[in-house]
């Protein structure tokens, strides 16, 4: 796994996806360490919701002493500790957790595109909904991931303040096939959530759904659109560069072995 590198990418780029990022997906606890963001969110087992963030490379000061800290509010919540580790992160931790035995995972691409000159396919429109309960139903359902979720997801969506976009695509026989999550945050429109039921998959439902989300979003002002998605994600990459995203920065998460 090639780990998040500091050297590569563009902060001040990062620093405002990262600030828009965990708008678009508040945690329900954030507390700060220095410029450490210690995020949680009983309900809910997304790393996202639940990591230690570090926010500044030099901010490196009793990492030790504070990763520990940090560790502990993780096992009050009955969790074990995980890092998220960005450009931003200073590499005295990472040294400090890889020394320490923890493990990388999950390696994640963050994408933009420039939506002012996008094309946009010419698909299938649809609306977002206002129906909160039935959008977090079909996400689940398109996830095939627990009901048991749906208090968890549904406070989440609650939570996010700027303004979104809930799309979904209902076949009439199966039910829900895709959603997607856009949500506006002045210029910078974030992708989130973009699911499609697994037997569903390679019928364009994905194109369409994605295309209705940055077409709204480009008709409310949005001029760039975001996303995140995991670099073994091969199907998903092909559909984000036939828009135009490109790789902005990648970060990973770090754990320690049971």
């Amino acid at each position: 796994m090639t780990e998040a590198s500091p050297k590569k990418a563009n902060l001040p780029l990062v620093r405002r996806l990262e600030a828009v990022g965990f708008r678009a997906w508040p945690a329900s606890s954030v507390q700060y360490d220095g410029s450490w963001q210690v995020r949680l969110t009983a309900g809910h087992p997304s790393n996202r919701l639940n990591s230690i963030v570090p926010l500044d490379p030099s901010d490196h000061r009793d990492v030790e002493i504070r990763l520990a800290k940090a560790s502990r509010k993780f096992e009050a919540y009955g969790r074990p500790a995980v890092l998220r580790q960005t450009p931003l992160a200073s590499p005295v931790l990472i040294d400090l957790v890889r020394a320490e035995g923890w493990q990388p995972f999950d390696e994640t691409i963050v994408m933009t595109c420039d939506l002012t000159h996008a094309e946009l396919p010419d698909t299938l429109d649809h609306l977002p909904t206002h129906d909160i309960g039935r959008f977090v139903d079909a996400n689940l359902a398109t996830d095939q991931v627990s009901a048991k979720l749906k208090p968890a997801l549904a406070e989440i969506i609650n939570a996010i303040k700027p303004p979104s976009g809930l799309f979904m695509i209902d076949d009439q026989k199966a039910g829900p096939v895709a959603t997607v999550i856009c949500v506006q945050d002045n210029d910078l429109a974030g992708i989130m959530s973009l699911s499609v039921t697994p037997s569903r998959r390679r019928e364009g439902l994905g194109l369409e759904i994605l295309t209705s989300a940055l077409r709204w979003a480009r008709m409310r002002s949005a001029r760039t659109a975001w996303l995140q998605v995991k670099a073994t994600n091969e199907a998903a990459l092909k559909l984000y560069d036939r828009f135009g995203f490109q790789e902005a920065y990648r970060y990973s998460y770090w754990r320690q072995e049971p």
